[in-house]
């Protein structure tokens, strides 16, 4: 059974998706003890048990594995010195791979068109980090001379990006984002190849901005007319993507739901309120996560973040808040 759930988690098709998500559940049910603790406290009184999402804190206080393993990778949330970080404990390390390569393709294409550049200063000083992991692998399969990773040099960035606009190379400039407002206040460019990417996180290195102002600024400087997002967590093995507006897309292998936040099992397709995450990708810790961001899901399955509920943990490359 487990290797046909694996061979098939990257589906295409809404209608697979719903099939898969379904025989995953009963995977993780029958295999992931915390998991199953948590449906059956949920839903005491149930013969038949149906799906719900556990909290996204339990990374942090418990270790979420379906089946026994020893895991090929543990990813680590960046949190703060004060904060208790969540991890993942990674079964299939190829699955996250897989992942994110599909998802880069599906939406922008062969990575072989690209120049493919991190700006992530904070993430490549310390260890376990998946968006890490991700940009080093998407930065050696693109194999462009100028990819790979800048930390504090600005000079050299624009530098390297001014070379890249004059042959009009297709560039994507991947950075988190005090590290991008960094270089475009100091290093004001007008770019026509190059594609802004920020992945969120201010880690109290800045006055905080809502994403509005932090696109704005971000247009202005480096005169882009769009500012695309990354939405990804340590807890999740799949990415979903915005081209501009702060509208994210999810690749066919990932679903947002949105609860209502005084009743976490009263989940809707769309609407506003409290985000809840099915990633197949997640076969061997949890496909069904409940996560601590308050946005809106619209009808055809895009969706907004707005932020993160008070009471949840500011997080390293946590969302602004608006």
């Amino acid at each position: 059974m487990q290797s046909s759930l694996v061979n098939n988690i990257f589906v295409t098709q809404a209608d697979n998706f719903q099939q898969k998500a379904a025989e995953i559940f009963q995977f993780q049910y029958e295999q992931n003890v915390v998991y199953r603790n948590w449906c059956d406290i949920l839903n005491p009184d149930s013969r038949l048990p149906t799906p719900v999402f556990l909290p996204i804190s339990f990374f942090k206080s418990h270790q979420i594995t379906t089946t026994l393993f020893e895991p090929q990778q543990i990813f680590e949330s960046s949190g703060t010195t004060k904060t208790l970080n969540s991890k993942h404990l990674v079964k299939d390390i190829d699955l996250y791979q897989q992942s994110f390569r599909k998802a880069f393709e599906l939406f922008y294409g062969n990575i072989n068109d690209w120049c493919i550049i991190g700006l992530l200063p904070s993430y490549l000083e310390r260890n376990n980090s998946s968006l890490v992991m991700m940009a080093d692998e998407l930065i050696k399969m693109c194999g462009h001379a100028d990819s790979g990773f800048y930390l504090y040099d600005h000079e050299r960035l624009k530098e390297t990006l001014q070379r890249l606009e004059s042959q009009k190379q297709k560039t994507l400039l991947i950075g988190v984002t005090f590290a991008l407002l960094d270089f475009a206040e100091n290093h004001p460019l007008t770019l026509q190849y190059t594609t802004i990417m920020e992945t969120g996180g201010m880690k109290g290195r800045r006055k905080e901005l809502t994403r509005f102002e932090v696109h704005e600024f971000l247009q202005q400087r480096l005169g882009v007319k769009h500012i695309h997002s990354e939405y990804g967590m340590t807890e999740l093995l799949s990415q979903a993507y915005s081209k501009g507006e702060g509208i994210f897309v999810c690749p066919p292998w990932m679903k947002v739901l949105v609860r209502d936040e005084e009743d976490p099992l009263r989940v809707s397709n769309s609407g506003r309120g409290v985000l809840n995450v099915i990633d197949l990708a997640n076969i061997y810790s949890c496909s069904f996560i409940a996560t601590d961001d308050v946005g809106m899901v619209y009808e055809d399955g895009s969706f907004e973040v707005y932020g993160r509920l008070d009471n949840s943990d500011i997080r390293g490359c946590s969302l602004l808040v608006v």
